[in-house]
């Protein structure tokens, strides 16, 4: 097999910078980028094989990333490598689309294995964090039902189709439309939503829900 043409997402350079000389003489790294939208432009533009991606990230996190690039480059594999094991942030990244799961403690040389097995079409992850995935997929449950999010379950079920809508872009009037209700209540909605959520705007609402997949 041919070496792998890697792109590498991580908001700290120095974490770049190690992955980049764990993995430099076994892959070719054709880039990097420290925030969504460079890294959304410039995988789009550069195609890379398989993508490290860090799960959390400013402005919409690693999710975002992998909405934003999987309808237009299908053929870009995703690998999470990330800091946290949480059952939730493992499963709610496969949902989205990655190919594989691995945790920052993870060696050289196992990391450089698991980027060739994604390529070659393996579904890879750290020990432990396969069994949150299979145990998640062998539900028939709705994924919201999947993990608790403190903060989620705060808004009542009408906030959180408000939200949900609004994450998606919809204008107040099509919210209203859709959830049948007056436009004022919409406003209602959002307005105690921000408050909960301790946002201030519409955008940061819209970046909070991107980045908890819940577009």
């Amino acid at each position: 097999m041919s070496r792998p043409r890697v792109f590498l997402v991580d908001d700290h350079e120095l974490v770049r910078s190690g992955i980049r000389a764990a993995i430099d003489e076994a892959v070719d790294v054709v880039g990097e980028a420290d925030e969504v939208d460079a890294a959304i432009e410039l995988i789009l533009e550069r195609r890379p094989d398989v993508v490290l991606l860090d799960v959390h990230l400013p402005r919409g996190g690693g999710r975002a990333i992998l909405r934003a690039v999987r309808p237009h480059a299908p053929e870009v594999t995703f690998l999470a490598l990330s800091v946290s094991d949480a059952p939730d942030d493992v499963v709610a990244t496969v949902r989205a689309g990655a190919r594989g799961y691995v945790t920052k403690n993870i060696s050289g040389v196992d990391l450089v294995d698991a980027i060739y097995r994604v390529h070659a079409g393996d579904a890879v992850f750290s020990p432990r964090l396969a069994a949150f995935v299979l145990d998640a997929f062998s539900r028939d449950e709705p994924e919201r039902d999947l993990y608790v999010d403190p903060d989620l379950d705060q808004l009542t079920t009408r906030e959180r189709e408000t939200l949900r809508l609004i994450a998606r872009g919809y204008p107040y009037r099509d919210v209203a439309r859709t959830m049948e209700i007056s436009v004022k209540t919409v406003e209602s909605h959002v307005s105690s939503v921000l408050r909960k959520l301790q946002l201030s705007n519409r955008h940061q609402l819209s970046v909070w829900a991107a980045d908890r997949d819940l577009h």
